[in-house]
């Protein structure tokens, strides 16, 4: 019973992991002029099959950027219906530009660039932004003219934000922002990497014996540490059209090797450390996005990671509470438990190759 449970769990997730995440982002700037603008990145033909969908029209077939470009500007009022400005609380009506280019290389999706633009009521202190055109997590920027330091939270879809204010308090300071930075590094593991929470979790099932478990997380550590910090000073960069298929490789390959072996081998901390480089580079162009503050560079950079430490390893000790503290000793819990689990990892994260490489 126990063992059903657990594969269910993981059946959630992976329903969470069907969803588009990672492929919309939202960056807005508060101008001094009292004008906005507020720049929408996302998957162009998932969203225009969201409009086709909501407006009773048979989805899109044809994925050209060019053929698509045609048609977005065709649902603009549907498209407004899911997206709120609000200022104090006064709903504006943005001018929007629509723009569809192709992806980052052949085997990407095009990509749709959305710009709202307008003024700012003159009265309004508070700006609070929603949007319902996607069903995943995503993370909204939002820098004002009156702060080096952009704010950066992570909101789901539909959901409204809370209010940012339009005039600076001030340097948010280092507590504030090591705080802040924290919680996203936490997030970034969970909920929203499910991928990583994966790999961690093939990790642990090989063999949930402290030492077998610390050493393959301490390397994992070390070396997603490494990447992390030099991608983010810009001394290696690596186009995520190659790093995203690989890092869900190594989750395949992690829970692989768990249905053949079940103790730790000299090559698999080796290996896990190899692929801990891949997931650094994964969480550096994760926080690029989220953007870094100037002025608090180090604090945040510092943070984020003890945050993606902290979430990896809440993922360790749910997996434990779960099944490892009752269940570990027994004699069925690898052929129960550690294998079946294994097999949706791997299976999970095949899926996620040949999508990442576009095949």
């Amino acid at each position: 019973m126990l063992q059903r449970i657990f594969a269910l769990l993981l059946l959630c997730e992976l329903t969470i992991g069907a969803h588009e995440i990672g492929t919309t982002r939202v960056s807005v700037v508060l101008h001094e002029g009292r004008t906005y603008t507020v720049q929408i990145v996302t998957d162009a033909t998932a969203l225009i099959e969201k409009l086709q969908a909501s407006s009773g029209q048979t989805p899109v077939t044809e994925s050209r950027a060019d053929h698509l470009q045609t048609l977005l500007p065709g649902f603009d009022e549907k498209f407004r219906q899911r997206v709120k400005l609000i200022f104090d609380e006064a709903v504006v009506r943005p001018e929007i530009a629509y723009s569809i280019g192709p992806g980052i290389d052949s085997s990407s999706a095009p990509v749709a660039t959305i710009l709202l633009s307008g003024e700012i009521p003159s009265t309004a202190k508070r700006f609070t932004w929603s949007y319902g055109w996607t069903f995943a997590s995503y993370a909204i920027t939002v820098r004002s003219a009156a702060s080096a330091d952009p704010a950066t939270v992570w909101l789901e879809g539909g959901q409204t934000s809370t209010p940012f204010a339009l005039t600076a308090a001030g340097p948010a300071g280092t507590l504030s922002t090591a705080w802040r930075y924290l919680k996203l590094g936490f997030t970034h593991i969970m909920p929203n990497g499910l991928d990583h929470m994966l790999f961690v979790l093939g990790i642990y099932l090989l063999n949930n014996r402290a030492r077998s478990v610390l050493l393959q997380v301490s390397a994992f550590t070390v070396a997603h540490s490494i990447t992390l910090g030099l991608s983010l000073y810009g001394l290696i960069s690596v186009s995520p059209a190659i790093v995203e298929p690989l890092i869900a490789l190594s989750i395949a390959y992690v829970a692989i090797e768990n249905i053949f072996i079940s103790e730790l081998k000299p090559w698999r901390v080796a290996l896990v450390f190899a692929f801990g480089l891949l997931h650094g580079m994964g969480f550096a162009g994760a926080l690029k996005e989220l953007g870094l503050p100037r002025s608090e560079f180090m604090t945040a950079l510092v943070t984020f990671n003890i945050g993606v430490e902290a979430g990896q390893l809440s993922v360790i000790g749910l997996a434990f509470l779960l099944v490892g503290w009752q269940f570990s000793d027994r004699a069925w819990y690898r052929s129960r438990i550690a294998i079946p689990a294994s097999v949706l990892i791997a299976c999970t994260a095949i899926y996620w190759t040949i999508q990442r490489i576009g095949a």
